[in-house]
């Protein structure tokens, strides 16, 4: 049965809320959190950008929901955007959807907040909207995201040899995905990570988020 198509929305979490990406509201604030840090776009699509009005322009082009709906990602901690992520490749007939377009700034790289905002993803994508299929893509070359998709819980399904031309080089494509068969088991592992009790004084994790081996890593 068809499904609905993701649209802009807020989706509240304790450590990071995620907003419809608006070029007025966080323009400024993933601007300086991104700058100088062009390393960044290395497997992205799109940048990295020369001058802030460039930047806003793009984040303009983003906020409109065409083929993808983004959304700024807004830690608890600073009240400032510190990176987005998007759904994209929305197919509502079949129900599945992608996660993807994701830029995380170094303040947001390897925080309890980000991982925050994927967990508030996919459960809108399984319990809000209903759908069968998550997806994660990534350069096959891109071994942190590989490894982001595994500990997220997505189970790894091969390499689309030659699959894109992206700012002129050749990208073959690492696939991921995660079913709703499975996201029962995979909402928990989340729940019991980010429960402020696995967490110390200094804020370090106890116990990690859980791991699926990738065969082809």
């Amino acid at each position: 049965m068809p499904v609905s198509a993701p649209v802009p929305t807020t989706l509240q979490g304790r450590y990071v809320t995620l907003e419809p990406l608006n070029a007025a509201r966080h323009a400024a604030a993933l601007w300086e959190a991104v700058r100088g840090h062009d390393g960044l776009w290395a497997w992205l699509a799109d940048g990295p950008y020369a001058s802030y009005e460039e930047f806003h322009a793009a984040i303009e082009r983003k906020q409109s929901p065409h083929d993808a709906v983004f959304l700024a990602i807004v830690p608890a901690a600073s009240g400032r955007a510190a990176g987005y992520a998007s759904f994209m490749r929305i197919e509502p007939v079949h129900g599945v959807v992608e996660v993807g377009n994701i830029l995380l700034s170094p303040s947001l790289q390897r925080t309890t907040a980000a991982t925050e905002a994927m967990y508030l993803m996919a459960r809108h994508v399984f319990a809000d909207l209903g759908y069968r299929r998550y997806e994660w893509k990534c350069n096959a070359l891109n071994q942190p995201s590989r490894r982001a998709a595994q500990r997220l819980g997505f189970t790894f399904e091969g390499i689309f040899r030659q699959h894109m031309v992206i700012k002129d080089r050749n990208r073959d494509t690492a696939w991921f995905s995660m079913l709703d068969s499975e996201w029962p088991a995979r909402k928990d592992t989340f729940e019991e990570w980010l429960d402020p009790s696995n967490f110390d004084e200094n804020g370090s994790q106890r116990q990690p988020l859980g791991q699926q081996p990738d065969p082809n890593s």
